[in-house]
Order: C-alpha cells, then structure tokens, then sequence
C-alpha cells in the first residue's frame, strides 16, 4: 500500500491569505488559520472544493484555529455550504480552539452537520483532537 502521504494536495501557499494547509500522514490535511478574512475564507472553500470533488476514501482532517478570535458569520455559512456535499461523510475532522466564541461558532456548524453525517470533534488541546482523529475508521452507511 503507498503512503497516503504521498497523495497529491495542489496546494500552493499564498502570502495574501491566512490559512496553510499539509498532508497529513493519514492522507487527511492539517489546516492551520491565522485569520477569517473574506480572502482567506473564499480561497479556503474554492480549495476544499477541489478536494471534495476526488474524495474517495476515509479522511481526517484537523483544523487549528487557535489564532483566530472570531468566527465570522460568512465562515460558518461557507462551512456548511461544504458540509453539504455528500463527500464530507468520508470525513472526521477535529477543530481545536482557543476561545468561547469560536467555540459557539463552531458548535453551530457540529450541531446543523450531525445529520448529514459529519463527524466532528471540538477540542481545546491539539494532543486531545489527534488522539480523537486517530480512532479506527469506519464507513457510513
């Protein structure tokens, strides 16, 4: 079997947005945020887009939003735009925050995703959501 590793991301960075994003050993990605500017949230959907549309496996992904201390509206919105993509069933994702209110965002989204199947985990401690993301997965039916 190759090393999920390896998968090709098409990721190019790109100093005027506040997101980076790595693969990550799983064949999931490591996304870590530094803003929520309109910028940074319509690059981020136009590239979890292009990912969605080739998922074909189990995937997890971990999202570190730790720097930013507000959750725009838009962001939630364009998350569960994402979210209701049929693809995001392939995916668990942990989220680690650093704050209340972005807690409360994305609280949101866990709450308005569950039913399509989405499974996601807040966490406050990085060590706690890859313990999280590391359980055996399982597919959906």
């Amino acid at each position: 079997m190759s090393d999920l590793s390896e998968k090709p991301l098409n990721w190019k960075p790109d100093p005027t947005i506040g997101y980076t994003v790595v693969r990550r050993a799983d064949g999931g990605m490591n996304f870590t945020f530094t803003d929520a500017s309109m910028r940074t949230l319509e690059h981020w959907r136009d590239f979890s887009e292009e990912h969605l549309l080739d998922s074909d496996r189990l995937t997890c992904n971990l999202y570190d939003l730790r720097q930013i201390k507000e959750l725009p509206y838009e962001a939630i919105q364009i998350a569960l735009q994402l979210s209701a993509d049929p693809s995001t069933r392939n995916i668990r994702m942990a989220v680690v925050i650093a704050n209340e209110d972005v807690r409360k965002g994305i609280q949101q989204i866990v709450d308005l995703t569950a039913p399509l199947g989405l499974e996601m985990g807040i966490f406050t401690d990085i060590a706690e959501a890859e313990a999280w993301l590391n359980r055996p997965l399982t597919m959906k039916t």
